[in-house]
């Protein structure tokens, strides 16, 4: 199979001119708007220790929301084709960034936490060989030059799930 490419493409425009522009470091705002049409904007920032607004989204939470949902996805794909249900999925990723004297900085590694309940009768082994196989396809992780780790919690529901009427 050939390789296929995808694109992909947002703006980001900045949105923090104070009127004098970057006439100083503490003068202008790190506010910005990411958009793609037909979709809604996200309001994004610095994180407030950069002087960013702590009400906006800033790149390294995109970055860790980014990786927390690629294996998100992929994780219930391979559960849909294995035939595993999960009936109910929750993360409570975590990363570190170190910051260098210098300012610049790196991530150093991400942990997922998902909590997985699936259904009743279920094979938990399978479900957790599964967390394995969707880190190992995720594209954002992939991508990254940090360890992503996934430290699952996977619970078997003791009653089977009620269709919705």
């Amino acid at each position: 199979m050939a390789d296929r490419r995808h694109g992909y493409r947002v703006t980001v425009t900045w949105t923090g001119n104070r009127g004098e522009g970057t006439a100083s470091y503490r003068g202008y705002g790190r506010d910005h708007r990411i958009s793609v049409p037909g979709k809604p904007d996200i309001p994004g920032s610095s994180d407030p220790s950069f002087r960013g607004d702590a009400d906006r989204w800033n790149p390294e939470e995109l970055l860790l929301a980014s990786l927390s949902a690629c294996h998100k996805l992929w994780y219930l794909g391979l559960c849909a084709e294995a035939g595993l249900v999960v009936v109910s999925y929750e993360d409570e990723a975590e990363g570190t960034m170190v910051e260098e004297p210098g300012g610049a900085g790196q991530f150093t590694g991400v942990v997922l936490r998902p909590r997985v309940v699936v259904a009743a009768g279920s094979d938990r082994d399978r479900a957790e060989a599964l967390h394995r196989q969707a880190h190992a396809m995720c594209f954002i992780a992939r991508s990254v030059n940090f360890p992503v780790e996934h430290r699952a919690t996977i619970t078997v529901a003791a009653t089977a799930p009620v269709a919705p009427a």
